[in-house]
């Protein structure tokens, strides 16, 4: 009998073995792949934003630029128009493989959001271009379903990774972003590989940069400083649900009363532009990253976080292209800047714990963005930052920037939300409620 188990263990042996040089060989391709497009996508992100801050009439053209990206979705990208909440779809309910036409779409219509003075981020751009290209392997690989899950979450991880510079958090968050409240550890090895393979091929070509945050200073941590991070923490996470509703108010008001989705965002431009030109500032739209630097070192205006949250809510709610981390990263940073004026922690630290925790809640994703905040601001904020991020999620509700995630495991013991509805589907029941 011993002679028979220690056989099939070396038997079991074999078949890891087997599972990670396949594993390793499927990720190299789609990490050469992802990461060379992000770093293309990075350096044209550059050359768009400082060509529109040399050139800021060109924010007059938003609405032209509008109807472009409203054209090309609504005439050729119909069927890949959902964009991160279609991999998600895929996951739990695989149908088709996503059309590769899914990467050069949002590709281009991220930069031209962004030449043009829309306020959008990077990441969900990096992660469709990242989820299409993966994606393909699975027809050229004939994979089944079972490995189609696995090589979206690769995917997933390669983009989100390579266009942040944050290995570990990008792996992590393409297994902790499919389902709320549930880790898929059976893709654990793709994931990381996807995430470590596509920063390093990003990194080679040395044509884009990752911008670095300080946290210059680290309270003790007491009690007392561990009750402002969690109330710090409930206060990001209403903030990701507002930004999460407003988004949905947005988009739902755009399709209700604009019929023909082209004509959405160059309605959505026309806004844009007169309040630019109004303000006079162009602070607000953009990645917004020179604020965000700012945001651990200098006093800001008490007002930036909600005013992000609007043109931001506003931009993708009415059909511009890409992602919301990065302004989610511009409000909580923001945000945790103007806390300092009655939460007594230093501002560098509670301007990072706003950074990852307010991404936290909008995405439902704690583990990873307290793994992100260790990555970009080290270990010595470490508690404080994981503190705001799961109180954050905690706080946030039963709501996110992703309405097809599905609910693993309820938020806490006393709700009443039921396993396996997506959060699309818990908001209507609630709107009928």
């Amino acid at each position: 009998m011993d002679k028979i188990k220690k056989f099939f263990l070396q038997f079991q042996q074999s078949f890891s073995f087997v599972f990670l040089l396949k594993w390793t060989f499927i990720c190299l391709l789609i990490g050469a792949l992802t990461g060379s497009t992000s770093a293309v996508f990075l350096w044209t992100l550059e050359w768009a934003t400082n060509y529109r801050e040399a050139n800021q009439w060109i924010i007059w053209l938003l609405p032209m630029a509008g109807f472009v990206i409203g054209l090309s979705y609504h005439y050729y990208g119909e069927s890949v128009v959902k964009g991160n909440n279609l991999l998600l779809e895929e996951f739990h309910n695989p149908k088709k493989v996503i059309p590769f036409k899914m990467a050069p779409l949002v590709f281009i219509g991220t930069i031209l959001t962004h030449l043009f003075g829309g306020s959008a981020g990077r990441e969900g751009t990096a992660v469709q271009v990242g989820g299409a290209i993966a994606d393909q392997f699975t027809k050229i690989f004939k994979l089944n379903n079972l490995d189609r899950k696995i090589i979206l979450i690769a995917g997933i991880s390669a983009g989100f990774a390579s266009v942040f510079g944050t290995p570990l958090a990008g792996a992590i968050f393409a297994l902790e972003v499919m389902v709320i409240g549930r880790i898929k550890f059976d893709a654990i090895i793709p994931s990381f590989l996807a995430a470590v393979f596509a920063t390093y091929f990003c990194d080679v070509w040395q044509i884009s940069h990752h911008t670095h945050y300080t946290i210059s200073t680290i309270t003790a941590l007491t009690p007392a400083s561990i009750l402002w991070a969690l109330l710090a923490g409930i206060i990001f996470g209403l903030a990701s649900m507002l930004f999460s509703k407003s988004t949905h108010f947005w988009g739902v008001l755009f399709k209700k009363q604009v019929k023909y989705a082209p004509l959405r965002p160059v309605i959505g431009g026309i806004v844009i532009a007169v309040i630019v030109y109004l303000m006079g500032t162009t602070k607000y739209i953009g990645l917004g990253v020179p604020t965000i630097v700012d945001a651990f070192n200098i006093d800001l205006n008490s007002y930036d976080f909600i005013l992000k949250i609007l043109f931001t809510s506003f931009t993708l709610g009415a059909g511009f292209k890409g992602g919301e981390v990065t302004p989610l990263f511009y409000i909580g940073a923001t945000l945790g800047n103007a806390l300092v004026w009655f939460i007594p922690l230093p501002m560098g630290l509670l301007a990072g714990m706003g950074f990852v925790a307010v991404f936290a809640g909008a995405t439902n994703t704690p583990i990873a963005c307290t793994i992100m905040g260790i990555e970009l601001f080290g270990i010595e904020s470490g508690v404080f930052i994981a503190l705001a991020c799961i109180t954050s999620y905690l706080f946030s509700g039963h709501t996110g920037i992703y309405t097809a995630q599905i609910i693993g495991s309820p938020k806490h013991l006393f709700s009443k939300i039921e396993k396996g509805l997506t959060l699309t589907e818990i908001d209507k029941q609630h709107s009928k409620s």
